[in-house]
C-alpha cells in the first residue's frame, strides 16, 4: 500500500501504564495496582451539579477557553489556597484533562530541534508528546538524590537548544513532593535562563503532611511559566476530562488557538460540575486523603518487612520501591509478578530508563484490595528468594 502513516504516529507505543493493566483480562483473579485512578466516587454535589446542567440544555458550545464564571473560580480557588493569582480573561484556559493542557502547550512552543528537560523517572504522557512535536528529551537524573532534582545537574544540561523544563511534583510515580531548599535552587537556576518552565502539579491536593509549594508562586519567573492542574486526581473525575492550563497572557493567546482548533472547548456539562469541585466541593481531597494516608503506611510498612528498599512518599497515591536485589530488570519482574504471584504493577522502566530497578504501586485502591496484593507480593518474594 502506497499511502503512508506519519512516521512518529508509528512510533508511538502504548505506555507502560497500560501494557500491564490491560493484561488483566487474560488474569482475572489478579490483584490490579497498576492505574492511578481514585476509587472514590465523584462527590455527589459535583455529578448533580453536570446532571442539573444536561437537564437545562447546557450541552453546548462554550467560549473556547471555557465558562467564564468556572475561569474565575478556579482563579480563586488557587489564590486562596496558594496565594498566586491568574487573570481569568486572558490567562486561564479550561482545557480536557491536563493531558490536552501539556500537548496544547507543547505544540505551541516547540520547534524541531528543540530541547526539554524532564526529571527522571517521570509519568509516561510527556517524552511521546514532546517527540511527535519534532523535539529532544533530555534527562535529569534524580535517583542518586532522593528523587530531587538537583540544580547543578539542571544548570549543566541547559543549552542554547534548551526550549523548556518541566517539572510534576508530587511526583509520578514516586509520590516524592519538592522540598523548599529544592525548589528555591532550581528557580534560582531557571530565572536568568530564557526557556519556558512548564509545572504539572496535578497532584498538589494529594500532599499529606505540609504545605505544598507552587512554582507558579515564584513571581521572578511566572512570564515564562505554564502551571498545569485538573480534577481528575482531587476530586476523583478522571472520565470529566476537566484540566486547567494557566500561564502568561502573551503566550496564553496562542496556545488558546492550538486548544480550539483540537478541541474548540471542554465538555459543558463537566465544566458546570467542575464550577461546584471548585467551589462547594472544596473539602473533597482532604477527605479522600485521609483514606491515602492510611494506605500509604499500610503499603509502606509491608514492602519495609518485604526487603524492598522504598522512600516514603508524601504526594499522590503512589510509591516506588526497588527490585535490584532480585537479579530481575524491572519489565521481567512485574511480569513474573503478575503471572506468578497474581497482582499488576507496573515496571519501572515505564517512567524512561531512570525507574529501571523499580516497580510502581499504585495504592488508589480500598484496603481489602491492599492487604491482598501485599500478602500476594510478600509469598512471590518469598519464593524468588
Amino acid at each position: 500500500m502506497s499511502l503512508r502513516i506519519n512516521p512518529r504516529a508509528k512510533a508511538l507505543k502504548v505506555p507502560g501504564t497500560r501494557q500491564f493493566s490491560n493484561q488483566l483480562v487474560n488474569y482475572p483473579d489478579a490483584i490490579n495496582l497498576t492505574i492511578g485512578q481514585p476509587d472514590f466516587p465523584t462527590p455527589q454535589s459535583v455529578k448533580e451539579a453536570g446532571i442539573h446542567a444536561i437537564n437545562n440544555n447546557l450541552t453546548g458550545y462554550s467560549h473556547n477557553a471555557g465558562i467564564l464564571n468556572l475561569r474565575e473560580s478556579i482563579n480563586t480557588f488557587f489564590s486562596d489556597k496558594y496565594g498566586f493569582s491568574y487573570d481569568p480573561i486572558n490567562e486561564i484556559i479550561v482545557t480536557n484533562g491536563a493531558s490536552e493542557a501539556i500537548d496544547s502547550v507543547f505544540r505551541t512552543i516547540l520547534e524541531e530541534g528543540d530541547e526539554v528537560i524532564l526529571p527522571a523517572p517521570i509519568y509516561t504522557g510527556y517524552v511521546p508528546v514532546i517527540e511527535f512535536c519534532g523535539a529532544k528529551v533530555v534527562y535529569l537524573d534524580t535517583t542518586e538524590t532522593n528523587f530531587q532534582p538537583s540544580a547543578e545537574k539542571l544548570a549543566e544540561l541547559i543549552t542554547d537548544k534548551t526550549k523548556a523544563v518541566l517539572f510534576n511534583y508530587p511526583s509520578n510515580p514516586t509520590g516524592v513532593v519538592l522540598t523548599k531548599e529544592t525548589m528555591d535552587q532550581l528557580v534560582e537556576v531557571l530565572v536568568n535562563k530564557d526557556i519556558y518552565v512548564i509545572t504539572d502539579e496535578i497532584y498538589s491536593e494529594n500532599t499529606f503532611s505540609g504545605d505544598h509549594l507552587s512554582f507558579a508562586s515564584y513571581q521572578q519567573i511566572r512570564e515564562k511559566l505554564f502551571y498545569i492542574h485538573g480534577l481528575s486526581k482531587s476530586h476523583s473525575m478522571t472520565g470529566w476530562r476537566i484540566g486547567f492550563l494557566m500561564g502568561p497572557a502573551e503566550t496564553m493567546q496562542h496556545v488558546l488557538k492550538v486548544h480550539l482548533y483540537n478541541a474548540i472547548c471542554a465538555n459543558l456539562p463537566a465544566q458546570y460540575a467542575a464550577l461546584e469541585a471548585v467551589t462547594n466541593a472544596k473539602g473533597t481531597p482532604e477527605e479522600m486523603n485521609v483514606e491515602y494516608i492510611k494506605r500509604r503506611d499500610f503499603v509502606y510498612k509491608r514492602l519495609v518487612e518485604i526487603g524492598l528498599p522504598v522512600e516514603k512518599p508524601n504526594g499522590a497515591f503512589y510509591i516506588f520501591p526497588s527490585i535490584v536485589a532480585f537479579g530481575l530488570n524491572s519489565f521481567d519482574f512485574a511480569t513474573k509478578l503478575l503471572k506468578e504471584g497474581g497482582v499488576a504493577v507496573v515496571p519501572g522502566s515505564a517512567f524512561t530508563q531512570y525507574g529501571e530497578g523499580y516497580i510502581r504501586i499504585s495504592y488508589a485502591y480500598g484496603m481489602p484490595v491492599l492487604v491482598e496484593g501485599m500478602d500476594r507480593l510478600e509469598k512471590f518474594v518469598q519464593n524468588l528468594k
